[in-house]
């Protein structure tokens, strides 16, 4: 039985590292960063000097609250959230989710009202393939919804062809926060 050649072993090698770094590639190239968190806060909290980070540290019984009523999971009981104030007042709060859509991330940043209803959801960082970003015109449909709304993919909010995990995974992380904020953040008012 003869032994490859030093040579044969170096072109061997140089195919596996071709092939990986074409694997790599075409991975990546479908990769998109529209915003970054500082410029997504900013198209709707304009004065940065009045946009304040928070936590909040929820208990068992508030994640089971939470996950009951929103019908969707909560992965750490430690939420982040940036207040927007003009003076005392609370004017919006932003959350920042990211998920895994099918089998890559997206993050989105969800924007909600003092009183609870929705400001905007926008899209900040999409790593599937673009045919499954829903488009911004439906993304917009969430504007003004309260919890009052049924926000449900196939019922009070029309599916996406295409992007059927993509719109799963953003209403329920519109339910979520929404949730979180009616129980949490407006239960002082």
């Amino acid at each position: 039985m003869k032994h490859p050649t030093v040579f044969v072993k170096y072109v061997r090698g140089i195919k596996i590292v071709l092939w990986l770094w074409f694997l790599i590639t075409a991975t990546l190239a479908h990769a998109q960063v529209y915003l970054t968190k500082d410029e997504a806060l900013h198209l709707y909290f304009p004065n940065e000097q009045n946009v304040f980070r928070k936590n909040i540290f929820l208990t068992d019984d508030q994640v089971q609250q939470i996950q009951g009523r929103a019908r969707a999971k909560i992965d750490s009981k430690i939420i982040t959230y940036y207040e927007y104030r003009e003076g005392a007042i609370i004017r919006g709060i932003a959350f920042f989710e990211t998920q895994t859509v099918r089998t890559h991330p997206a993050t989105f940043m969800i924007v909600l009202n003092s009183d609870g209803s929705l400001i905007a959801v926008e899209m900040l960082a999409f790593y599937e393939p673009e045919d499954y970003l829903p488009p911004k015109k439906w993304m917009e449909q969430f504007k003004y919804k309260t919890l009052q709304n049924d926000i449900y993919p196939k019922r009070g909010i029309p599916n996406v062809a295409g992007a059927t995990l993509s719109a799963q995974a953003i209403t329920e992380s519109v339910r979520k926060y929404m949730i979180i904020q009616e129980l949490l953040l407006n239960k002082g008012k």
